[in-house]
């Protein structure tokens, strides 16, 4: 494979390319693909073993078959991780040494390269009275906090970016909690977050019907249905989030009904999946398989679609086999049911190939041709495999009568009928972007183009950033195809032009070929008005997607893409060097920060200087007329200083300090609770650079009433319980004071 974009050889080095300590390893993506070709052949009989290797090595030297990154990454180099890309954990129970024990397994899990999901609905709410010891319940999000700082860590440790999803019930009496808790844009960073909706809520819905907030047998409370549903749907327009996921239709539509309950989904929601239950992913490229592309009678080769399907499903069984689990539990659980998720990339470009503009009559038509034939040889394959090497241990033949089995040819069912299948589930989408980029920047998964030119935010080791310029894998054959002739408009649309119905009749058309769910964003317009925006959620429901998610820009959530030619945004990320020296006079801001638990205000005063990118921070002093901060303030303005003259992207430091915890309490500051002063001082960066809005002025603050926290936590031995008594702050538990 010769690398013809810089950024895909790039993301190959990075990511992908196998270099041990002692040298040789990868010398180019060949190499890479002959290392995972034979490492995924270990699994065959010695006898055909080369067969199948050749086989394999074939599919994925030119992109046609893409494995998931972990296991192009992990086959074959003997490193102690999985090829499994993620997991959902298992039921956590409601004791905090159960809790605890289960954030341990996801540690572990995400130490090892997964990715994990959580349902936290089995956590009782906050305020419950917990028997024995005399003590109120914390409720799930206070635990979801443990695990977010837990990710963080892990994350610290390594290169590759924890991956979590957190789960509620729309029962659960914590719900509305759960709801808002990413409108605060420090907390849960790590989680994605998805409310489980049953059909029962829908129907409650349609009939403006009363909800019970219930845990156990105990009803908390009862609530209007509409009016929690517009709280779920104000969140997710105003910050991207919490997800959809319907959760009854999942486990309708499961194959593996008979033998398990699913409550939980992947971080990217592409497979639900059981109590540690694996996710394993590969991709066909649609894009490679289309024949004289953009001409007249373009067309995917159905025939060589099909044999890579089959070689796809055998690979990919195969990897269940090879690879490490990180708990005993998930090994158990893949191997019990070898469940697979064989999904597609490259869908938008080859529709473009054909003529089709993406979310047109003709392009659900032939996405639906194209998964039909991925579905029938799909299940064809399992069967033949399944007389080959024997059936998942939990198969049963009662599965013919599960829905995605029912409308499969008659030959394939007949096969199916005579041996069994090999894997209990086969097909779900999910999101390629990274290696979908290593193939060349072909469309990634089911969505749409993104932009046909763009800028890629590309993070550096030492972690700073810069920008890439990325062109579509359509656009370029199109040049080359087309020379200058324009490319028509009508034919090129892409997320930023499409409307959220195009998204939807897409969508809708994948599911119900696609065993498990499809990871989809249904971009909407910054000014889509809210009711329409509430349609998209209730009308996806009604064309039977499992989950839904949307993306509206906000203030909140960021990305990593720039369409060329837009603003840069306040603080561009810049080429990596050290600033130049401090100039005679800069330009710079004083902040005036009013701390409760301080007699003095604390100024912030930050500096700028202008550079090729735009403004940007130079340095920051911290001055308080209070001498206890002196020390500390010197030190952190002396740290932060040398970190803004360093150069690159500097984004992450108000983000480390608004996530600084003091252990007496923090405080109510603009409507939000702030855990510290150096959150403050953190927040008081973030706006500086253009990162966030002050909702209320800095040196405004609430009734010392609101600001202080009931009980603070006390110094000396950690309780929370201090209160203020005559200007004093004592604690009832071991009698420490301090006054002033």
């Amino acid at each position: 494979m010769q690398f013809d974009v810089k950024l895909a050889k790039e993301i190959w080095q990075s990511k992908y390319r196998y270099t041990p300590p002692e040298g040789l390893g990868d010398t180019d993506y060949t190499a890479t693909a002959l290392r995972v070709a034979c490492a995924i052949a270990e699994a065959e009989e010695p006898a055909s073993r080369e067969k199948w290797q050749d086989l394999f090595f074939e599919a994925v030297r030119d992109f046609r078959f893409i494995p998931a990154g972990r296991v192009i990454a992990g086959a074959g180099t003997g490193r102690s991780v999985t090829l499994f890309n993620c997991f959902v954990m298992g039921t956590i129970p409601d004791s905090l040494e159960g809790i605890f024990a289960h954030l341990r397994e996801a540690a572990i899990t995400m130490q090892q390269g997964g990715g994990v999901g959580m349902d936290f609905s089995t956590i009782r709410p906050n305020g419950s009275r917990v028997e024995g010891v005399g003590a109120d319940a914390s409720g799930p999000l206070s635990f979801m906090d443990c695990w977010d700082a837990m990710c963080r860590t892990v994350h610290s440790a390594g290169q590759r970016r924890g991956a979590m999803m957190g789960c509620l019930r729309i029962d659960h009496p914590d719900i509305e909690a759960f709801i808002d808790a990413k409108r605060d844009p420090v907390r849960l960073r790590n989680f994605n977050v998805s409310v489980l909706v049953p059909d029962a809520f829908m129907a409650a819905l349609a009939a403006d019907a009363d909800w019970a907030l219930v845990f156990g047998e105990t009803v908390h409370r009862t609530v209007r249905a509409r009016d929690l549903w517009e709280r779920l749907m104000r969140a997710t327009y105003d910050c991207a989030e919490p997800g959809v996921i319907f959760v009854d239709r999942v486990n309708q539509a499961n194959n593996l009904a008979h033998c398990e309950t699913i409550s939980a989904s992947n971080p990217c929601g592409e497979q639900m999946l059981p109590p540690y239950g694996a996710c394993l992913l590969g991709s066909l490229n649609l894009a490679r398989l289309v024949e004289r592309k953009f001409e007249d009678d373009a067309a995917l080769d159905e025939v060589a679609l099909a044999d890579l399907t089959r070689t796809a499903v055998r690979m990919l069984d195969n990897v269940i086999d090879i690879s490490r689990y990180p708990l005993a539990e998930q090994e158990a659980e893949a191997k019990a049911k070898r469940r697979i998720g064989l999904g597609i990339t490259g869908l938008a470009d080859a529709l473009l190939f054909c003529g089709a503009a993406y979310g047109g009559s003709r392009a659900v038509e032939l996405t639906r041709r194209w998964l039909s034939v991925i579905k029938r040889e799909a299940y064809r394959a399992s069967a033949l495999l399944a007389d080959e090497k024997g059936p998942f241990p939990l198969y049963v033949p009662a599965m013919l009568n599960q829905p995605n089995l029912l409308d499969l040819d008659e030959d394939v069912r007949s096969l199916i009928a005579e041996h069994g299948l090999r894997n209990g589930c086969l097909t779900s989408i999910a999101p390629t972007g990274t290696t979908s980029l290593l193939a060349g920047n072909v469309s990634s998964g089911i969505e749409p183009v993104f932009a046909y030119a763009y800028e890629r935010r590309i993070l550096q080791a030492d972690g700073s950033a810069r920008m890439e310029p990325v062109e579509d894998y359509a656009m370029q054959v199109w040049r080359t195809v087309k020379g200058d002739a324009p490319p028509p408009e009508e034919l090129f649309v892409s997320a930023q032009t499409l409307k959220p119905s195009d998204h939807l009749a897409m969508q809708a058309a994948a599911q119900a070929l696609v065993d498990s769910s499809i990871s989809k964003t249904v971009n909407c317009p910054e000014d889509i008005a809210f009711d329409d925006f509430t349609d998209i959620y209730v009308e996806g429901y009604r064309l039977g997607c499992k989950g839904l998610t949307t993306y509206r820009p906000n203030s909140i959530t960021g990305s990593v893409l720039k369409v060329k030619g837009e603003n840069p945004p306040a603080l561009a990320p810049e080429a990596e060097q050290t600033l130049s020296a401090r100039a005679e006079a800069l330009h710079g801001q004083t902040y005036k920060l009013k701390w409760p638990d301080s007699a003095h205000a604390v100024y912030v005063t930050i500096n700028d200087v202008d550079t090729p990118a735009g403004r940007r921070p130079f340095e920051i002093f911290i001055n308080s007329k209070n001498m206890e901060h002196y020390a500390w303030t010197v030190g952190v303005t002396r740290m932060i200083s040398a970190v803004f003259r360093r150069g690159g992207d500097v984004s992450f430091v108000p983000e480390e300090l608004k996530a600084v915890f003091d252990p007496r309490g923090g405080a109510w500051m603009q409507g939000k609770y702030v855990p510290s002063l150096l959150a403050a001082i953190g927040g008081v960066i973030e706006r500086h650079m253009g990162l966030a809005q002050p909702s209320l002025p800095l040196d405004e603050p609430r009734s010392r009433q609101q600001i202080t926290s009931p009980r603070a936590c006390c110094s000396q031995c950690g309780a929370a319980a201090v209160i203020k008594v005559e200007g004093c702050a004592n604690c009832l538990e071991c009698g420490y004071s301090k006054c002033g």
